[in-house]
């Protein structure tokens, strides 16, 4: 079907989407934010350890918890309204978080956070796919939305290390107001509302059950990698997968279920949830190896390596254009495949990384592999969108980012166990006998650094230049691992996704409302 010009967007969908990646922008940037702020939290709220950790991931915790109702709920009492109540839960929050007097308060304070940011992002997404009815259009407004998803993680340090030179410590939420205020005002003119009044009564106990289940197998993933292998976390995966277990059967029951799982079983979109999951199982695997490597084994501060972390968004900048362009040319498939495969090249290149390595090689490498995982996630997104019925997009774009969440859970534990063994294994070998505290040097660089500070500086040296030795290994061999699930990733899409975006239209028929019969649209 040609492209005829009532079905394509104006510079009023253009705008709204302008407005509506304020938000995601802030919403992922909030994941890192915290990095350097939270000495400055701990020396005057005074946590305990317990109480820090959980101030870190609170908001993360809930977020991925809550994704999947909130999709839902959006298509229910539609995007717009749930867009705007995102935004104003995510400002108060932040008002009360910047200005939170005790540890507890700021803990509840992120959670709530984390119920704003899981309001906002899948109801963004879903939007593209009721604004955007031209593909070509939509593809480009899918690549704008997961490249800002991508540099707000990768932004939330340097923006928390400039206000943090100024302002004090809640100046990190405060820099939320502006945009939510902005979103407040704005997106009722600009943004028409989408929902689906026909689905039947939203269920409380599929919410309940998709938090119970999410959130404990996040939880205990998370703590695995961390902490080794314990019995709490252990118990929590388990648990989540039961649950998640009784969440899909009942979905299976109801007229109106939460998740399509029918949908979930086409290629068109089944097959974008693991590409995008393996995809974020490799970005926040070795995000936090490049992290350490620029701090603990170059030695820069914590703003400078976050500085240096945004060098390899040209990878981004220049591989997304270019695949969102291919894909108009050649099945999609192949583009993903492709990117999938420029990634594993960028990780066997980090596999050459050592202690010595010059800085542009490793940000070279980094540059490789991150240019060629968004390239592949972006059209992941825009197929899976694509597919979804425009009814379901809320859901759908839920599915999405919670298989993200999942990745990344999946990826911290995987490769990280993969470079600790690595590194545990190396030390002992290379320690000197007689070194104090020998189990903290052998577990963790950090650990290595932390007793290296109080021992005669000949034995420091030994020390950390062992320990530098080590953690660049073991992250040679975690970027192996990465290479190899994004080589099995590339073809997957090869094999499997081949002509499964065939099916769809170039536009949907402009004489079809996207959400009529089943949904209304109701202008602003």
């Amino acid at each position: 079907m040609e492209n005829t010009p009532n079905t394509r967007a104006g510079r009023k969908e253009w705008t709204a989407l302008g407005v509506l990646m304020l938000p995601l922008l802030l919403v992922s940037m909030d994941v890192s934010i915290l990095y350097f702020a939270i000495p400055y939290i701990s020396q005057d709220l005074e946590p305990s350890a317990t109480q820090q950790l959980w101030i870190l991931d609170m908001y993360g915790f809930v977020l991925a918890g809550l994704l999947i109702t909130m999709g839902a709920l959006g298509d229910r009492i539609g995007r717009r309204t749930l867009v705007l109540g995102g935004a104003a839960v995510f400002g108060a929050a932040s008002v009360a978080a910047a200005y939170a007097h005790s540890a507890e308060l700021l803990i509840a304070v992120r959670a709530l956070l984390g119920l704003g940011g899981a309001a906002l992002m899948p109801s963004t997404l879903a939007l593209i796919r009721n604004l955007f009815r031209d593909t070509r259009q939509r593809a480009q407004a899918v690549t704008l939305w997961t490249g800002v998803m991508t540099a707000g993680i990768s932004l939330g340090p340097v923006v928390s290390g400039l206000l943090l030179e100024h302002f004090w410590w809640g100046s990190v939420f405060l820099i939320n107001l502006p945009a939510m205020a902005l979103l407040l005002a704005l997106v009722p003119f600009l943004v028409p509302e989408f929902k689906v009044p026909q689905q039947g009564r939203f269920d409380l106990l599929s919410a309940a059950l998709s938090l119970a289940s999410l959130l404990p197998v996040i939880y205990g993933i998370k703590e695995l990698a961390q902490h080794g292998s314990e019995p709490l976390p252990a118990l929590g995966v388990t648990s989540g997968l039961v649950l998640g277990f009784v969440f899909v059967h009942r979905q299976k029951r109801l007229t109106h279920p939460m998740i399509d799982l029918g949908l979930l079983g086409r290629r068109a979109f089944g097959g974008p949830v693991v590409a995008n999951l393996l995809a974020m199982f490799a970005t926040v695997g070795m995000a936090v190896y490049l992290t350490q490597y620029l701090q603990s084994v170059l030695g820069m501060s914590p703003f400078e390596a976050a500085l240096w972390s945004l060098v390899p968004a040209t990878g981004l900048a220049v591989m997304a254009p270019v695949a969102a362009v291919l894909a108009q040319r050649v099945d999609r498939a192949f583009v993903m495949g492709g990117g999938f495969l420029v990634s594993a090249c960028g990780f066997l290149w980090l596999t050459q990384v050592h202690a010595d390595t010059a800085l542009w090689v490793t940000l070279a490498g980094a540059s490789v592999y991150a240019g060629g995982l968004v390239a592949s996630m972006t059209l992941a997104n825009e197929l899976a969108l694509g597919a979804a019925p425009p009814e379901r997009a809320g859901s759908a774009a839920a599915v999405l980012e919670s298989g993200q969440e999942l990745g990344g859970a999946l990826g911290m534990a995987i490769l990280g166990s993969i470079g600790a063994a690595v590194y545990s294994r190396d030390m002992a070998d290379a320690l000197p006998a007689g070194v104090p505290h020998a189990d903290a040097v052998r577990e963790t660089l950090g650990g290595a650094t932390t007793v290296a500070a109080g021992l005669p500086s000949s034995t420091a040296d030994t020390v950390l230049s062992a320990a530098r030795d080590a953690f660049s290994h073991g992250m040679g061999f975690a970027a192996l691992g990465a290479a190899v699930v994004m080589t099995a990733a590339g073809l997957f899409c090869l094999v499997l996704l081949r002509g499964a975006g065939k099916a769809e239209h170039p536009t949907d028929p402009p004489s079809e409302s996207p959400v009529t019969p089943l949904a209304t649209q109701v202008a602003p």
